[in-house]
């Protein structure tokens, strides 16, 4: 199993994952041309992706989306509700179908999109499951509900959001609407919250993390890695890789 985040945080997200021979992408919100750039600066060739997968229809998750599935003649796999919200994006793609809470099966893989709560028509997580084992990602929700837990449950790796430390968000630059709206049930989880996830997901076959979504204005990468691996060093249960999802640049591409 390979994953790499090739770019996390407000101006676009789009991470990779390549398991059971099925390289996928998830959500492509920066140009097409810097992913095509981020997929070769990792010796990735476009060519190679197999399918798109969608989280949900904010411009930072979908924006090149149709164009990369068209040039590059991959199917997207969105949701029918974020497919009605987003079909300037997809003009000319080839689409795939799901219903949110159902697994769908494409090539040797399972795919099972599962929902979140955030401030858009149908957002989902995913579980991406092959014979190499379980990877969950889980980014852009407000409140952790039990099904975010379960599901995310036994996986060899995780991309998780880490949005916000709560105390610079409240004495920050944003206007208090804006604060509001991060802080809400349909907006983005802090840094406590998501070790309050990890407590319940942390487990011995836990190898990688990846910390995602972090606000540029509101967070820290040193802060979210240093209370990321002290939480994990007191757990003393896994000791996996925790990287941090850049916004501007592609991480290191993991191999478990």
């Amino acid at each position: 199993m390979k994953i790499c985040s090739l770019a996390s945080g407000s101006k676009g997200n789009c991470l990779f994952i390549e398991t059971g021979g099925v390289r996928l992408l998830i959500d492509i919100g920066i140009s097409l041309r810097e992913t095509t750039n981020r997929l070769i600066s990792l010796n990735i060739k476009p060519d190679s992706i197999d399918a798109v997968l969608v989280t949900h229809e904010h411009i930072d998750h979908i924006r090149s989306v149709g164009a990369f599935a068209r040039r590059h003649k991959v199917p997207v796999l969105i949701s029918n509700k974020t497919r009605q919200a987003s079909d300037k994006y997809l003009a000319g793609a080839s689409l795939i179908e799901f219903e949110s809470s159902y697994s769908l099966s494409f090539r040797d893989i399972m795919i099972d999109p599962f929902p979140v709560s955030h401030d858009c028509c149908d957002p989902v997580g995913f579980i991406v499951e092959s014979a190499e084992g379980r990877f969950g990602t889980a980014t852009d929700f407000g409140i952790v509900t039990r099904l975010i837990r379960e599901k995310l449950k036994g996986c060899r790796a995780l991309n998780l959001e880490s949005n916000h430390d709560p105390e610079m968000l409240l004495y920050g630059p944003y206007p208090w609407n804006l604060k509001q709206r991060i802080k809400s049930r349909h907006g983005h989880i802090s840094n406590q919250e998501s070790l309050e996830l990890l407590h319940d997901l942390a487990h011995d076959r836990l190898e990688a993390l990846i910390m995602a979504h972090l606000s540029e204005t509101n967070n820290h990468p040193d802060k979210v890695i240093e209370t990321t691996g002290s939480f994990l060093r007191d757990q003393n249960c896994c000791a996996p890789l925790i990287v941090i999802g850049e916004q501007h640049r592609a991480g290191p591409m993991i191999e478990i």
